[in-house]
């Protein structure tokens, strides 16, 4: 029909997916597959390069069919301090360039929080799967990158009802929660 309207095409949504070390490479990839296989979402994903020897990354990539990381950071080695601020620094610049709609980590690692700052102060929300577990020992870096996360990440995604109280005993908003169970396990 000559000057009929086309209905707009519907905006996807672009997701920046963050991986940085073994354990998260094991919860992307059911993610990425997920989104993958939607046409409503466009994923990206970054791979900071905290694990980065064969063993602790390319075999996870292969093993577990995770595509080739769209970029790699290659943060590599250091205290926690100087990884958690060359994530920082170089997702930044990822992130302005390619302007998600959302900015997607799991677990907590320093890729974890890194990620989670740099969205932020760019006002990227954030999706944080594995919301709400603690060990209760802020000694452990771990704990610490849980907590900080936990607190500014816009969407909450647990994996059992204890993260969900946990998040509730800390305050936070629960409409921020969404129990979503375990995605290495489910």
């Amino acid at each position: 029909m000559s000057g009929a309207s086309q209905p707009a095409a519907k905006k996807r949504v672009r997701v920046l997916c963050v991986a940085g070390a073994r354990p998260n490479f094991m919860k992307i990839a059911p993610l990425l597959r997920e989104f993958n296989s939607r046409d409503t979402f466009e994923s990206f994903l970054v791979h900071t390069g905290q694990h980065y020897d064969a063993r602790m990354s390319e075999n996870f990539f292969r093993d577990l069919g995770i595509p080739a990381p769209d970029i790699n950071l290659g943060v590599g080695s250091g205290t926690h301090a100087e990884q958690t601020a060359h994530v920082l620094m170089k997702l930044e610049a990822v992130l302005l360039s390619e302007r998600p709609d959302l900015v997607l980590v799991v677990g907590d690692v320093n890729s974890t929080l890194a990620a989670t700052i740099a969205a932020v102060k760019l006002d990227i929300p954030v999706a944080h799967v594995e919301a709400g577990l603690r060990s209760g020992d802020r000694t452990m870096p771990e704990e610490l990158n849980r907590l900080m996360t936990d607190v500014v990440a816009s969407w909450l995604f647990t994996t059992e009802a204890d993260g969900e109280a946990n998040l509730l005993r800390e305050g936070i908003d629960p409409a921020r929660i969404h129990f979503v169970g375990n995605v290495m396990i489910d």
